[in-house]
């Protein structure tokens, strides 16, 4: 008994230490995960309190059940208009480009390092597929606004990649313990767990969503059906031999996309859940290396990281996103987004529980690259963002939203803003606040007291103002109490333009005012077909150029091109 306090007492205070490193995370730009690794192995066995932790099924259930929790809050996150906008480049990434990945890796590291053709190539299994913990984290908690095809791209393609890499990894481990040759019908294995890992996640992603919405519970209870019916497809899709990994995560998308009342609440819930699984998994890998033994494959794993992000990652972008519309920045960008997390640590203990000779020399090396992934590729996410002109600016000071009601109910929200000295509200009356149609202003706060709701009483700075509002009306209410700062102001006028114009607008009409040349054949063109005939699916912040005017896209509603903004270069 006296064992178990002790441990709840030390596993309370190193949570608490995790927690509150995480403050210090944005201010040094130091990767959130990268701290709760470190934290790891100092209180493991060469740290401050020594503990030796070598229960490898352990590590493995619990590093599987975390990555199934992180999948899944990443599908409840992934909007299904972005999903569709960036489903192809990324599945072609998480399948064609995790085999070029791994193939020249695994190639220059068993040159390089002298290893046979098959622990080459499981090296580069092991180590050539980014992770969706990693990705989700630093473009989190780097306040980091892509534009949707890049974004969407990444996450997706983090969250699909697993089933190939741990295809890869097992097939190769099982090459090596059993001796066998390569065989084709390897590739049948392969198709069964996609097609089938696809098909489970997708339908029971929407009985789940379904039983969300129709079911009567007390409202705390919703986000735990999410929650454990996500690792209940997961655990399905796994004793079916199919992969978990893609089932749970598509999962997650059907909820997130298809629950249209009390999302805003199992959103909230497993965001706490997913930084739960972040920082158990990534301090519990953490506490499984053994730091002195790192430094002895440091020089092997330097060069392997290196030629993984430097050689085979962009390589394997650059052809595969060969026959889609991204602009050199875009690529350049996801190439060196290749993140490698908890997954390559994870696949490294498949050769450890399988007993394979020499597992200990996969293990380091994959831990030492996923520290120098954390160190260089996520200390430079932002801002090569920003250099690249990718990072789209958004604006948002909304300071609380509390959803009212349950799944069944009708889903409107209590919304509090805060009044800044730019709000357009400012030295209005109550009386002349026209409010959409579904909204309704329920309370006035001034200096912690409320205040009546007269029609001639004026708002003021600093004041706080609740509403009764629907999900959709919060872009109007951000515009009308909000407004923009002039900082953000400039900010997206920097990357936007300064003219804002239809997309119907004729290039012939706009060449007479801006003065830039118009081939002849575009004369009747508009602006939406030229952008069109340079994107086929173009998203917010794209770009494109005629004469010395950039046309940047600023809206887009159902695929339609909405509105555009000018730039005029000198």
């Amino acid at each position: 008994m006296e064992v178990l306090n002790e441990l709840m007492l030390f596993g309370g205070a190193l949570f608490i230490i995790s927690i509150l490193a995480s403050t210090l995370s944005p201010r040094m730009g130091m990767p959130l995960l990268l701290v709760f690794l470190i934290i790891g192995m100092l209180v493991g066995e060469d740290g401050f309190f020594g503990i030796r932790f070598e229960n490898v099924k352990a590590a493995y259930f619990m590093g599987t059940l975390a990555l199934a929790v992180i999948l899944f809050d990443g599908g409840l996150r992934t909007e299904i208009h972005l999903f569709r906008v960036g489903l192809n480049p990324a599945l072609s990434l998480a399948t064609l480009g995790v085999v070029i990945t791994v193939g020249i890796c695994g190639g220059l590291a068993s040159w390089i390092l002298g290893l046979s053709w098959i622990h080459g190539l499981l090296l580069g299994a092991i180590v050539g597929s980014t992770d969706a913990a990693a990705v989700f984290s630093v473009l989190t908690m780097q306040g980091l606004a892509l534009k949707s095809r890049v974004g969407a791209t990444l996450e997706i393609e983090s969250g699909l990649n697993d089933p190939m890499a741990v295809f890869l990894t097992i097939m190769l481990v099982e090459m090596m313990t059993k001796h066998m040759a390569f065989d084709w019908l390897m590739l049948r294995d392969f198709a069964w767990e996609m097609t089938v890992g696809s098909l489970i996640g997708i339908a029971g992603g929407r009985v789940l969503a379904y039983g969300v919405e129709r079911l009567s519970l007390s409202p705390g209870l919703y986000p735990l059906l999410a929650l454990f019916g996500g690792i209940f497809i997961f655990g399905l899709a796994a004793v079916l031999h199919s992969s978990g990994f893609l089932a749970v995560y598509l999962a997650g998308l059907m909820v997130g996309n298809r629950v249209s009342r009390g999302l805003y609440n199992i959103q909230r819930f497993h965001d706490g859940f997913a930084w739960l699984a972040q920082i158990s998994l990534f301090l519990m890998l953490g506490l499984l290396v053994s730091p002195h033994q790192l430094l002895g494959y440091a020089g092997s794993a330097l060069l392997v990281a290196v030629v993984l992000m430097f050689v085979a990652r962009p390589v394997a972008v650059w052809l595969c996103l060969l026959p889609f519309q991204f602009s050199w920045q875009e690529k350049f960008f996801i190439s060196w987004v290749g993140l490698r997390g908890a997954v390559p640590i994870v696949l490294a203990m498949f050769p450890w529980l399988a007993g394979v000779e020499g597992w200990n020399f996969f293990f380091n090396i994959a831990f030492f690259i996923v520290l120098i992934s954390l160190l260089v590729q996520g200390w430079t996410v932002g801002p090569l963002a920003r250099r690249l002109n990718l990072n789209v600016p958004t604006t948002s000071s909304r300071v609380q939203r509390v959803e009212l009601g349950v799944p069944g109910q009708v889903g409107h929200e209590f919304v509090g803003y805060k009044l800044a000295v730019g709000s357009p509200v400012l030295r209005r009356t109550v009386g002349n606040l026209y409010l959409p149609a579904k909204v309704q202003l329920l309370c006035l706060l001034r200096d912690g007291n409320p205040v009546s709701l007269q029609p001639d009483e004026k708002f003021l700075a600093d004041d706080h103002v609740f509403l009764l509002s629907m999900p959709s009306d919060l872009e109007l209410l951000d515009k009308l109490l909000v407004g923009i700062q002039e900082t953000e102001r400039l900010s997206a006028q920097a990357f936007f333009g300064e003219f804002v114009i239809t997309s119907r607008a004729k290039l012939s009409e706009l060449s007479m005012v801006y003065n830039f040349p118009v081939p002849a054949e575009m004369a009747s063109w508009s602006i939406a077909r030229y952008i069109f005939s340079k994107y086929r699916k173009p998203v917010v912040g794209d770009r494109v150029t005629l004469g010395q005017v950039e046309f940047v896209v600023l809206a887009m509603k159902n695929q339609r091109l909405i509105k555009v903004s000018l730039k005029l270069h000198k």
